[in-house]
């Protein structure tokens, strides 16, 4: 197993955070996806102590919300004195309603309409990460109806490719987000950004992907970044004293993933901004890190009741489970790897070779093919693990499914972060 807080009790029963996944199962019903508040916690600290450690003053992570945006989420921020990004006015007011700090919080996204700009003005957002001219502009007009200065990161693309999958490579030159450097468009951003009277324009952001296990591509964006900084500061006298390396640091989903130390990884990055900036003459700018998957993905796991088991002689064998794209979409959208295991019967042989199938009415969904479990029968329980980042966020109803529940394991016992969805939930805005 790959992660520390699994185990296995003597009923044969997978335990999660010392909790029988079995006797959750019991309580909650499933779909049900259960939180380890412990590791978030333990890993909001481990990014904070790092980059305090081994990064410039004033350097600081930003929890990137869009991995898991739920009312605890940003209590458990706020308690840990981490910052916070959104991207929408849903992710800002769920931050609101929370009693999240939002100076703290820093809005992204590279299409924010004039009411969402509003909105987040209103609500006091720290910063905006600015997208493009337009957006610039629109700001800067909000920020002179209101008689005050906002501050800006200006998101640039400095065209660095990871190596990860397409879908979630976000540092290309042709990349929808951001200005690029190598086109001359991200200077001409900055040079509008500081003629506009209203704008504070505090520094750069880049984000080059996600699923990185290797410090060296954040490296080789900081390299370039930071050359970049210090030709604007020649040719135009403007000293960034901010500088957003984004998130995208991995999670293992398999044992083949191995594993990641993520203090390590930034005190790597940190020696390297720290040799940049003596070579180029460089104050060292404040870093922000925008971890979201790596603070809440191992932190999650979603348990489902197998309710149908299907052999196909000659060519493949499945077992349906009561959930499927509709808490999950990953694998139908990139073929997302997973860790399959028998929670109710981990001490069996896992001879029965098997496509776990979801229970909406399209062919693609499947939660993960090719794995070994006990030959299954109706009413087993089955765990999928690493599922606390970009499952429950990016669930729907679709198929006119209801959301499962999110109950986190915290340190007196389980509670209910988010209830289950009701049958009439689904038709609460019908007329």
């Amino acid at each position: 197993m790959i992660y520390k807080n699994l185990a296995v009790n003597q009923a044969g029963h997978l335990t999660f955070a010392g909790h029988d996944t079995t006797a959750l199962a019991q309580q909650y019903g499933t779909p049900l996806m259960v939180m380890d508040e412990a590791v978030i916690r333990s890993r909001c600290r481990e990014y904070k102590q790092a980059m305090e450690a081994y990064l410039p003053a004033g350097s600081q992570p930003l929890y990137a919300s869009k991995a898991l945006s739920l009312k605890r989420i940003y209590e458990i921020m706020r308690e840990e004195n981490m910052g916070v990004d959104v991207v929408s006015a849903g992710e800002l007011y769920t931050a609101v309603r929370a009693g999240f700090p939002m100076e703290n919080a820093y809005f992204h996204g590279n299409s924010k309409t004039d009411a969402d700009i509003r909105f987040a003005m209103e609500n006091g957002i720290g910063y905006f990460v600015c997208d493009s001219m337009d957006e610039l502009t629109a700001i800067n007009a909000e920020a002179a109806r209101r008689g005050a200065r906002q501050k800006v990161l200006l998101r640039l693309t400095p065209g660095i490719d990871p190596h990860t999958h397409e879908k979630i490579n976000t540092g290309r030159i042709d990349c929808k987000f951001g200005a690029a450097i190598e086109t001359g468009q991200a200077e001409e951003l900055i040079l509008h950004a500081l003629s506009l009277e209203y704008i504070d324009l505090r520094g750069y952001h880049c984000h080059i992907g996600s699923q990185i296990f290797d410090h060296a591509p954040f490296c080789d964006a900081a390299i370039l970044m930071l050359e970049f900084m210090a030709q604007i500061k020649e040719k135009h006298g403007f000293s960034a004293p901010v500088l957003n390396l984004g998130g995208g640091m991995g999670v293992p989903y398999t044992e083949a993933d191995g594993s990641i130390d993520y203090a390590a990884n930034i005190r790597n990055i940190g020696k390297l901004i720290s040799e940049t900036c003596q070579r180029l003459k460089l104050d060292p700018p404040a870093i922000l890190m925008e971890p979201g998957r790596s603070i809440v993905a191992d932190a999650g796991m979603t348990l489902y009741h197998v309710t149908t088991v299907k052999q196909i002689p000659g060519f493949k064998n499945y077992a349906a489970v009561d959930g499927g794209m509709a808490d999950n979409p990953r694998f139908a959208l990139y073929q997302a790897a997973y860790t399959v295991l028998p929670a109710s019967r981990m001490n069996d042989a896992r001879d029965f070779v098997c496509t776990i199938a979801g229970c909406c009415c399209e062919s693609g969904d499947l939660i993960q093919e090719d794995v070994a479990l006990p030959k299954p029968n109706r009413g087993d329980l089955l765990a999928v693990l690493t599922t606390g980042a970009y499952n429950y966020s990016m669930a729907s109803n679709y198929n006119r499914i209801p959301r499962p529940p999110v109950v986190m394991l915290g340190a007196d016992g389980p509670y209910v972060a988010v209830r289950r969805e009701t049958l009439a939930d689904l038709v609460g805005y019908d007329r």
